[in-house]
């Protein structure tokens, strides 16, 4: 029998989020998923990288398939960032560059423990949000790039699945507020999450799931 567990943050544990009576996206994975499958929640909102070690204790010892999706309450974390006076463009760049260095060391180090269980995994980028401001999006569109650049490079190097959330909710109705999933965008999350469980190769194998 397959498991799947999924580690992370609202972008899964997003119950609160949705309209009254609106499913959230762990109901719509195992609704989806395939006959004697399984699915356990293990994200919780709020979570940042290195609130996943957490998530992993007790993992059950059945699981079968761990899928990721974290860094965006990191990046939130580093929104400050975007207020900030600065001289010239080379003083930016470098303030960036330290905010991704820093989620960097953070994401890798929880990637090193979820990689430990030597069990097919799938990363979820952070979708691009949807703020009614236009010049806030595109700011923000802009600094998560620095983040998935990090998300997309670890899934590559360490030949994991890579679930493309900024492909997937790219509609305003994707979202229940700025930063958290609809239900309807949970569908889709969860659609993406049954194809990514269901089409796993052999390992080492690397796969984008976009739609």
């Amino acid at each position: 029998m397959s498991h799947v567990v999924l580690l992370g943050d609202s972008v899964f544990d997003n119950g609160v989020y949705v309209r009254p009576g609106d499913p959230d996206v762990f109901a719509q994975v195992r609704a989806k998923l395939p006959e004697g499958w399984r699915a356990t929640m293990r994200a919780v909102d709020g979570a940042v990288t290195t609130s996943v070690e957490r998530q992993l204790v007790k993992l059950p010892e059945d699981a079968s398939h761990l899928i990721v999706s974290i860094g965006g309450n990191d990046a939130l974390g580093s929104s400050g960032i975007l207020r900030e006076e600065a001289r010239s463009v080379a003083e930016v760049m470098t303030r960036l560059a330290d905010v991704r260095e820093s989620f960097a060391r953070s994401y890798r180090k929880m990637l090193d423990l979820v990689t430990g269980y030597r069990l097919p995994t799938a990363l979820c980028t952070i979708y691009d949000t949807s703020f009614p401001n236009a010049d806030e999006q595109r700011q923000v569109v802009a600094a998560l790039s620095i983040f998935n650049d990090v998300i997309t490079r670890e899934a590559f190097s360490r030949k994991l699945g890579l679930i493309d959330l900024r492909l997937i909710c790219n509609e305003p109705d994707d979202y229940a507020n700025p930063i958290e999933p609809s239900a309807k965008g949970g569908d889709k999350i969860a659609a993406a999450i049954v194809q990514a469980v269901t089409g796993f190769a052999a390992l080492p194998h690397s796969q984008v799931f976009a739609a």
